[in-house]
């Protein structure tokens, strides 16, 4: 397939003209092709978005563990220009974990790829847990991780509260597998600068269920902020408001942001009452997110590309949120050899927006999604 007279964004993000030649999924040639084509005048190409931290969304959820939960999302992904996604687990027994990865390494995603999974908890702390479920809160396991590794070797993060149990031994093993992340945690500066040293180099969506940044305590957001791991940001205005977002960015520049849904079966579908991690959550009309009975925010009901144009309309740079929204959660995972950004050799991921961003095609591994 080749696409005639795109404009879009290279490998350095930024704006070019050419035409993209596809071949077994992925880009072959880039430049001014010979040939018939599919024209691409007056749209924008952007590479597809990589959402590496979404439990659900279309009334699928990943913990649901099965094929039919599985296809929901990857569809409803792939329909808001999503075109890779780690999937991510909730605080859940062992057992549970264990059925969950196995059941993604034998199911073969319809839209939307899965390109990792997502281990969000166990090993978390109690009073940072959020919407997680306390009774499987428990201390970090070597064995247990190494465990669901040899079942899945698509894990490709977790998030550890790094002052709540023993974690140093634990932290240094797995960041020899995988992206460890703090999250859900109630460390200190110190803790968290500790537990980077120990091999920590991401934040699971920064700001929310951690230690604040306050004018005398940095916490894990100014440890964080202060550092040179990623940063997750939901971009939803509900979960940060523009305000900090917008100095979120100025301090992450160009490479250490990652737009994150971070959202549940509920997003797409509207009100409603929904499960979450064997919780109720609740989304009422209107409503930016979904909440557990008392008002907390249990997730996001939002997308990538929503939130991508959100920034925008915060008056966040072009560039910057472009490269959130795909090559560094690429990066992330380890995957940016294979995608995130419009590249010879790269999968041919790509989303054909009009020139107000509104999306209107979306392509995976080339095909039209």
């Amino acid at each position: 397939m080749l696409l005639k007279n795109c404009t879009f964004y290279n490998e350095l993000f930024e704006k070019e003209f050419g035409d993209i030649r596809i071949e077994n999924g992925r880009i072959a040639e880039i430049g001014i092709i010979d040939g018939d084509g599919v024209d691409m005048s007056g749209r924008l190409v952007l590479p597809g978005f990589v959402d590496i931290h979404i439990h659900g969304c279309g009334g699928g959820d990943f913990s649901d563990g099965t094929g039919e939960a599985f296809d929901k999302i990857s569809a409803e992904l792939a329909r808001h220009g999503v075109t890779s996604f780690c999937g991510t687990t909730m605080t859940l027994p062992h057992e549970r974990l264990k059925s969950i990865v196995s059941a993604a390494d034998k199911h073969t995603f319809p839209k939307s790829k899965l390109v990792g999974i997502n281990l969000e908890g166990p090993y978390i702390a109690l009073g940072k847990k959020g919407a997680q479920n306390a009774d499987y809160v428990r201390p970090c396991s070597i064995s247990e991780l190494d465990e669901l590794l040899s079942l899945n070797e698509k894990i490709k993060l977790i998030t550890v509260a790094p002052e709540a149990s023993d974690s140093e031994e634990f932290i240094k093993h797995a960041s020899e597998r995988l992206t460890v992340s703090v999250g859900h945690s109630e460390a200190d500066e110190s803790e968290c600068r500790k537990g980077i040293e120990n091999g920590i180099s991401h934040a699971t969506h920064l700001f929310n269920a951690m230690t604040p940044m306050t004018h005398r305590s940095a916490g894990i957001v100014g440890a964080a902020l202060d550092s040179d791991i990623t940063c997750e940001l939901i971009c939803d205005g509900a979960h940060i408001c523009p305000t900090v977002l917008r100095n979120a960015f100025a301090i992450l520049g160009e490479n250490r942001a990652c737009v994150i849904s971070d959202s549940m079966r509920a997003a797409g579908l509207g009100e409603g009452e929904f499960e979450l991690g064997g919780q109720t959550v609740y989304v009422h009309e209107n409503g930016k997110t979904a909440v557990l009975e008392d008002g907390t925010i249990a997730a996001s009901i939002t997308n990538v590309f929503d939130e991508f144009k959100n920034l925008i309309s915060y008056g966040v740079d072009f560039k910057a949120a472009l490269k959130a929204c795909t090559i560094n959660p690429a990066t992330v995972i380890g995957e940016q050899d294979n995608i995130g950004s419009i590249a010879v050799g790269k999968c041919a991921d790509l989303l054909v927006l009009s020139e107000a961003l509104e999306l209107q095609e979306v392509y995976v591994n080339g095909t039209l999604a």
